[in-house]
């Protein structure tokens, strides 16, 4: 089975009345012979899988990765269904023998490579069973291979009662789902960027370049908790004011739905020394390499923005915060005296994205 992503572009030459209806990078499933319907015109169970994943985004799933992990959950239970000869929408007993023998695969009997941790198999018992209701509900499926058992928990003082999926398994519960990194290493591991022996002493065998831009960015990733969408998508505009004053109270470090994980605004923090090293960086290196560069995006229209503030700023001649704007639209924008509009960039102003 395949999995690509859907993209609109050239969609006035498919021979169709309107733009499909369907998000740009959203996951589309085909089987292998690149067909959605048999000889006899009966539309396949990848039709109504692709209409689940069309409807994700208004069903509370925002998130373009989470999209691609349901996607890639729904594949990987086709791919085997086809392979044990069981349909998708078939009987309810045979989806459930389906469903026993896949748990066995996934968790002791097959091969090592394709086994799968408790979690993870509890992660995909989750997505395949929001499926197959939704399938029900839609008349797509007669039957599911799940059991549910009522239960009952407390919350906040409230007795609430949920359904419990009978398939999923016992995972060892974490002692803590934080993982933080030492200080000393976190100091060793800035210096490294910045050309410094472990005593802080420049290394003169040390060959790597755009040192003050490295380490700020390092320290500042350590420094906020930024994620990594978060900081490649950072405009330099974003960043915030250094105080008049030093304090040890740390600086409040906005962070835009567009960016942010589920598309949910929040606010970071960051001590003043390292924001002050990151002003450096903007002041200094970030601005001899932006400056009268002639970088323009590759794919899309470049987006110059003029009359920039920390709010927003005007893009292609119209007022738009910062906080509104997509991850795709942000690599596109280009500051009015040259370069790419993002916190990091290269020597030549374009932007520096993994």
């Amino acid at each position: 089975m395949i999995l690509t992503t859907f993209s609109a572009s050239g969609w006035q030459s498919w021979h169709v009345s309107r733009k499909p209806l369907i998000r740009e990078r959203m996951p589309v499933l085909i089987d292998d012979d690149l067909r959605f319907e048999d000889d006899d015109g009966t539309q396949r169970p990848v039709v109504a899988v692709n209409r689940w994943l069309q409807e994700l985004p208004v069903s509370g799933a925002p998130a373009e990765r989470t999209w691609r992990v349901y996607a890639d959950v729904l594949r990987s239970w086709m791919e085997f269904l086809d392979e044990v000869g069981v349909g998708v929408f078939g009987r309810r007993q045979e989806l459930r023998s389906a469903l026993s023998a896949y748990a066995g695969y996934r968790l002791c009997s097959g091969p090592l490579g394709a086994r799968w941790e408790p979690s993870t198999w509890n992660l995909h018992t989750n997505v395949l069973g929001g499926f197959y209701r939704w399938a029900l509900a839609e008349g797509h499926a007669a039957a599911e291979p799940f059991t549910y058992a009522t239960a009952r928990r407390v919350a906040e003082g409230v007795v609430r009662e949920y359904r419990r999926n009978l398939a999923k398994v016992r995972a060892p519960k974490p002692h803590t789902t934080i993982k933080y990194l030492e200080a000393e290493f976190v100091r060793l591991f800035v210096r490294a960027l910045g050309g410094l022996r472990p005593d802080g002493v420049a290394d003169e065998s040390f060959q790597g370049r755009y040192l003050g831009r490295n380490a700020a960015m390092g320290e500042l990733v350590a420094a906020s908790g930024l994620r990594r969408r978060e900081f490649t998508h950072l405009l330099v505009y974003e960043v915030p004011g250094l105080p008049a004053r030093r304090s040890d109270v740390p600086v409040l470090f906005p962070v835009g739905h567009g960016v942010a994980k589920g598309a949910k605004q929040r606010t970071s923090w960051i001590d003043y020394d390292v924001l002050a090293r990151v002003h450096d960086y903007i002041n200094l290196e970030r601005a001899a390499a932006a400056h009268g560069s002639g970088w323009r995006p590759l794919t899309g229209e470049p987006l110059v923005v003029t009359e920039p503030d920390w709010e927003g700023g005007r893009i292609n001649g119209v007022r738009r915060a910062w906080r509104t704007l997509t991850a795709a639209e942000r690599l596109r924008l280009v500051a009015s005296e040259g370069g790419s509009c993002l916190l990091a960039v290269q020597a030549d102003g374009s932007p520096f994205v993994d």
